[in-house]
């Protein structure tokens, strides 16, 4: 039974679906919107909410939180820098996503997740 289990598992082992997140995370701190299948937007979506969340603590221990999660200075720096004082005011639902439709190829459900501004 998969009772009380959080998450989709997206056909990967956790090492790898933890990677996969972190990568995307970082494209979407650094570009503000990026277009992949359905089921990792959704996914996506909870951990960029955490991050921008730990951006408006704006401490040392937030920053390093943040850093542990996405290993990328130069993408923490954008989150804490630029986009934390744009999402001061709001108490939650940093992101949309948009469904984009099918994919050519094989007919993944494709969405764009695009920051709220």
């Amino acid at each position: 039974m998969r009772h009380r289990k959080k998450g989709r598992k997206l056909s990967r082992t956790a090492a790898h679906r933890k990677a996969l997140l972190a990568n995307l995370a970082c494209s979407l701190i650094e570009h503000g919107h990026i277009t992949t299948t359905l089921p990792k937007t959704k996914e996506l979506r909870s951990l960029a909410e955490s991050l921008i969340s730990l951006s408006l603590e704006g401490d040392l221990n937030s920053r390093r939180q943040a850093l542990a999660t996405i290993h990328n200075k130069d993408a923490v720096a954008k989150l804490f820098g630029e986009l934390a004082p744009q999402f001061r005011e709001r108490t939650g639902g940093y992101t949309r996503i948009l469904k984009l439709g099918r994919r050519y190829g094989d007919a993944a459900e494709m969405a764009r997740i695009e920051f709220v501004t």
